[in-house]
């Protein structure tokens, strides 16, 4: 059986994180997801709300680095839960369980958001930022470059039009 869903959409709000009673982390979002296709006579695209479950290091990685406006790409798979509300009806709900969340932007594209985390307890004490390790010397950083040499023929004669 294969059960993989893969989303990409905005957050609708900041995740929030909660640990269980065992000290597993565990971070819930929405994700607002846009249809494919407009609708015919509005010409909006129609967007699905959909919750979203992450659990251990993926929890602590949603919490920290996103925030409400981020586009997010969720890799997981689909899981349906039976619950009772406060009256006693049986309830159903469709969430994602998220195996791996990425980024779906850049940091230049959220709203003058960035990467950093949103609290500095990662970092070292005394250390706000991060600065990524001196790169190393190659071996092959004194071999001389070899001449580009093209092996193909330049195309003079374009007629427009796609070979497709």
């Amino acid at each position: 059986m294969l059960n993989r869903i893969v989303l990409m959409g905005r957050l609708t709000r900041d995740p929030e994180l909660r640990r269980t009673q065992s000290g597993t982390a565990v971070a819930s979002f929405t994700l607002a997801v846009d249809r494919d296709f407009a609708d015919k006579s509005t010409g909006n695209r129609p967007t699905d709300f959909i919750d979203i479950v992450a659990w251990r290091g993926t929890a602590e990685f949603v919490s920290r680095y996103f925030t409400k406006g981020r586009m997010a790409v969720v890799e997981g798979r689909l899981q349906i839960r039976d619950w009772q509300d406060r009256d006693g009806n049986k309830r159903r709900s469709a969430e994602v369980v998220a195996d791996n969340v990425y980024f779906g932007d850049s940091k230049r594209d959220s709203d003058g958001g960035s990467y950093a985390p949103r609290n500095n307890s990662a970092y070292p004490a005394g250390g706000s930022s991060y600065a990524p390790p001196a790169p190393q010397q190659s071996s092959y950083d004194n071999v001389p470059a070899a001449p580009l040499v093209s092996e193909f023929a330049e195309l003079s004669d374009d007629d427009g039009e796609l070979p497709f």
